[in-house]
């Protein structure tokens, strides 16, 4: 009997060894794993099913050599009780380059997870399109980039960045939801250093270039760094418990039975004056259960805070700005990332926290120049093209046009609490004051003193939650350590939320 399948057996075993023990031996010198490697630390155990082992493209053909399940390996399997998708590029072979039959088997397993309503895991190793295969090649790459749209807002799509990832392979991560890149070992970019050391004559390393550091908090493509490979499968097992497998489920919610008490230690965290200030990690991790809150985006834009907690086991976004850094200002960086995020949240069904500390847009002819008008409408938009339950907690200040970037009532928020800290007003109270009462100020025998006396006079009269809360602006003004328990309470009520839009393709966000 075993006879039979003793061909059977030994092509299995030869494709499943890839490049080879010494190609894998090199791997392993850099840092990297292998392709099964990845996937075994993704899946549990002897849950995966590959696809496409047998795969041989025109380009082992013509060469007469073998080029083991054509450079990339594709399946399903389970993961922590819930099944995805996944492929894995094998540098051992031809460096993991993109030919036709290894960008087919990419485009099958998107297919197949868009059918199934299953979430997709792409482990990127490569040295980019398969040179010898010319055109075939590059639409093998256009696929993959018509695949990855076609599931995006569908199925939640997430890179891992290993190795290379160069030139318009790079783009297939960027049209993903969430890109995790692997410190050290990843680089990503459209032009590699030779080719600006070519043109420019400017010498440059690849991790200068396009490290993970650099799309982290400078390019702003990365949401994720990890230190090693196993820690990046990690950050991806953690971001899929806050996802649901489809934008037809709702996000995976916990059990809760905790029992409710008011944090006390809310009510000193933010403090009396306006100009001192805190760290608003502070207060997310008194809110949520557990203090477990997965940061999306660190470095990148960090006067907004953006990431998923949980509320009694519900599932949440939030959306927070920072006021150790800017002063909580909403710049050009804060609001692509907050807009992607509050986008993101929406597509796959998860309620939005909003928590607002803003002085308003940043000023400056570097965010002018750069379209601040531009990407702050971008959040303008999310926020009330979103249909999911949006909350909103106004901490302190909430100025200007970036109070309504933070969802205020009047772009679709559900539910807005103030703290009795809160300023709402059109721009703070100093500044009000110097335009409102200019003449007087400039006769004023004590310019300080009436300066004082007319900022006091404002901040009682406008920026303060009870004016907002006696035109209905806002819900209700409540001690903060009310604010987890009153926002669990509102949450409950708001999942079965609905809200009907004009029929339309899309709206057209600025971009």
């Amino acid at each position: 009997m075993s006879r039979r399948f003793a061909d059977l057996d030994q092509r299995r075993s030869e494709l499943l060894q890839g490049g080879g023990a010494a190609r894998a031996a090199r791997q392993h010198e850099q840092g990297k794993l292998t392709a099964r490697e990845r996937l075994a630390l993704l899946f549990d155990p002897d849950s995966f099913v590959e696809f496409g082992l047998f795969a041989r493209g025109p380009a082992s053909e013509r060469e007469g050599r073998p080029y083991p399940a054509e450079g990339i390996v594709t399946g399903k399997g389970w993961m922590r009780g819930r099944q995805l998708f996944a492929y894995s590029q094998d540098f051992t072979v031809a460096g993991g380059s993109v030919g036709r039959l290894h960008a087919d088997k990419v485009v099958e397993c998107l297919r197949t997870a868009l059918k199934c309503g299953l979430p997709v895991v792409g482990f990127n190793d490569s040295g980019g399109a398969r040179i010898q295969e010319g055109v075939e090649a590059l639409s093998g790459y256009g696929q993959i980039f018509y695949m990855n749209t076609l599931l995006s807002g569908v199925v939640p799509q997430i890179s891992v960045v290993a190795g290379p990832c160069a030139g318009g392979a790079a783009y297939s991560p960027a049209l993903t939801d969430f890109i995790v890149m692997v410190d050290r070992t990843s680089h990503m970019f459209i032009a590699g250093p030779e080719v600006i050391r070519a043109a420019t004559g400017e010498e440059i390393t690849d991790e200068a270039l396009g490290g993970a550091a650099v799309h982290a908090g400078v390019a702003g493509n990365a949401h994720f760094v990890a230190a090693d490979e196993a820690h990046a499968v990690e950050i991806v097992k953690d971001l899929l418990s806050y996802l649901p497998s489809n934008n037809l489920e709702s996000p995976p919610d916990l059990p809760f039975e905790e029992r409710m008490v008011d944090d006390e230690s809310l009510d000193e965290v933010v403090p009396e004056d306006p100009r001192q200030a805190y760290d608003v990690n502070d207060v997310i991790r008194r809110l949520v259960d557990g203090g477990r809150f997965l940061e999306v985006q660190p470095a990148f834009g960090p006067s907004v805070l953006t990431g998923f907690g949980r509320l009694a086991g519900m599932v949440v976004g939030v959306v927070a700005n920072q006021p150790m850094v800017l002063a909580g200002a909403l710049d050009i960086d804060a609001s692509d990332k907050a807009a992607r995020f509050v986008r993101t949240c929406n597509v796959f069904n998860i309620p939005l926290v909003s928590l607002v500390d803003v002085p308003g847009f940043l000023p400056g002819v570097a965010q002018e120049h750069g379209g601040i008008i531009r990407h702050g409408a971008k959040l303008l938009f999310a926020w009330s093209a979103a249909t999911v339950p949006k909350m909103t907690v106004i901490l302190r200040k909430a100025y200007g046009g970036a109070y309504l970037a933070m969802c205020s009532q009047d772009l679709g928020a559900d539910s807005v609490l103030a703290w009795p800290t809160a300023e709402i007003a059109v721009m703070g109270p100093e500044g009000a004051a110097g335009i409102l009462y200019r003449k007087e100020l400039d006769q004023a025998e004590d310019r300080g003193a009436l300066l004082r006396e007319k900022v006091a006079e404002y901040r009682r009269l406008h920026a303060n939650p009870y004016r907002a809360a006696a035109l209905l602006a806002i819900d209700d003004v409540i001690r903060p350590s009310w604010t987890r328990r009153l926002l669990i309470e509102r949450l409950a009520t708001l999942r079965a939320k609905r809200d009907l839009r004009p029929q339309k393709k899309h709206g057209n966000i600025p971009m």
